[in-house]
């Protein structure tokens, strides 16, 4: 079964590689994707080092010149796709793209792909991408965290990878919808509705793309004028992890300088943590820079502190609570939101379903504070769902249906990287 799978997730990276590219899967995403990119290398360094970092180079390719990367790139435009190149705007760039952000996994992946391939000319490729790396985390711990309060914020749910988040509920309502128009949705074309957000949350995610390019995706006039504006702990905690990881690249490269900043980015951010902890939920939430409020509901990004390096028992312990307590009400571990909070719905896209990326990163950080059996149901559910369903993009916690888009690239590279009973239970 295993040697099965191993080859069928191989499979799938192969047929979604557009040549040095990796799309997420046919049909629902036709384009190269940031975060996705990220986890793909993960993927193929288990069969071809070569191909591992040429998927970052390629993401890299779209790179804006203020440091941002984009979250998804338009080498090519598909009409199956909305919104595509034209209704972003973003002109004079090297390459038509969408104009925010997502998590930026790519500097932990390179740091893990070197650490498998320590070749002379993998540290030269080492060198050219840590500028880029580097110009891409200021360009977070300014455009994202203008005030320096040490927490990352979206400017749109899309920026954070986790578009229909109940999260995003409240602070979306704020935004006007008015000028939206008429539009004519794809995503539902390939997949159950039911499975998607719904036309009120497009509706304002297409009046944000508005303000974007009405103001020319601006930084500083998004980080003042935005309607939409809220610290999200997985930005902050996968933005941490990276740091972490790029600082251990700057050491090993002998960049003294930008070692230093990356110490004080990370000292800053393990201070600012605190702005999103809820004392009433006693978990991380969202914070809304715009109402002052915090979110209600305790999402999978809750559990991303210790794969940020967060050890501090004042967090740990009530995580580890809220760990059990869902743990105990789901076949499967991790549901992207609270089961208990009545916004959960257990198939539509980040509202419930468990998605393996965040098994991943959720587990990779209790193994490294020692929680080992709890890293390892995380590990079990996700084996268990994919012999179950196969490589879908996310799963119901309950039944372990798959759900989305099928032939994932980022579920096929988790299992080549993490969950395939092959690897040696010590890479975990």
């Amino acid at each position: 079964m295993s040697l099965h799978l191993d080859e069928a997730a191989r499979s799938i990276l192969e047929t979604n590689d557009l040549g040095g590219y990796t799309i997420p899967t046919k049909g629902l995403y036709p384009y190269q994707w940031n975060w996705d990119s990220a986890f793909v290398s993960l993927g193929f360094a288990r069969f071809s080092l070569e191909r591992a970092w040429q998927e970052i180079e390629t993401l890299m390719e779209g790179q804006w010149p203020d440091g941002m990367v984009p979250h998804i790139l338009f080498r090519k435009d598909d009409p199956s796709y909305f919104p595509g190149p034209s209704v972003w705007g973003t002109h004079g760039k090297p390459m038509p793209s969408s104009g925010h952000s997502q998590p930026p996994v790519a500097a932990t992946a390179v740091r893990h792909i070197y650490e498998l391939d320590k070749s002379p000319a993998a540290r030269e490729r080492l060198k050219v991408l840590f500028r880029k790396l580097l110009k891409w985390h200021r360009w977070f711990h300014t455009a994202r965290d203008p005030q320096g309060l040490g927490v990352i914020a979206v400017m749109h749910p899309w920026e954070s990878g986790r578009d229909n988040l109940p999260d995003w509920d409240e602070p979306t309502k704020q935004i006007d919808t008015s000028s939206v128009g008429t539009y004519q949705r794809k995503d539902t074309s390939h997949v159950d509705p039911t499975m998607r957000p719904k036309k009120a949350d497009y509706d304002r995610y297409l009046a944000l793309v508005q303000f974007g390019r009405e103001h020319n995706w601006d930084p500083y006039a998004i980080a003042t004028n935005c309607p939409f504006f809220v610290a999200d702990p997985a930005m902050t905690f996968i933005l941490l992890r990276a740091d972490r990881d790029l600082l251990a690249l700057a050491k090993e490269l002998g960049e003294d300088e930008a070692a230093t900043e990356l110490e004080e980015w990370i000292a800053r951010t393990e201070s600012g943590i605190s702005i999103l902890w809820n004392e009433d939920l006693q978990a991380f939430t969202v914070f809304d820079l715009r109402s002052g409020t915090k979110g209600d509901g305790i999402s999978s990004a809750s559990f991303l502190a210790p794969y940020a390096g967060i050890s501090n028992p004042q967090y740990i312990e009530p995580m580890l609570a809220h760990f059990d307590r869902i743990a105990s009400q789901v076949t499967y571990m991790m549901p992207s939101y609270d089961p208990d909070h009545e916004a959960f719905e257990p198939m539509r896209y980040w509202r419930g379903p468990v998605w393996g990326i965040l098994n991943y990163m959720i587990a990779k950080g209790l193994g490294e504070i020692g929680e080992d059996s709890r890293a390892a149901r995380m590990r079990d559910d996700t084996a268990a769902l994919i012999a179950k369903s196969g490589f879908a993009e996310y799963f119901n916690p309950f039944t372990g249906d798959g759900a989305g888009g099928s032939s994932f690239s980022w579920t096929s590279a988790i299992w080549l990287d993490w969950v395939t009973p092959t690897r040696t239970a010590g890479e975990a």
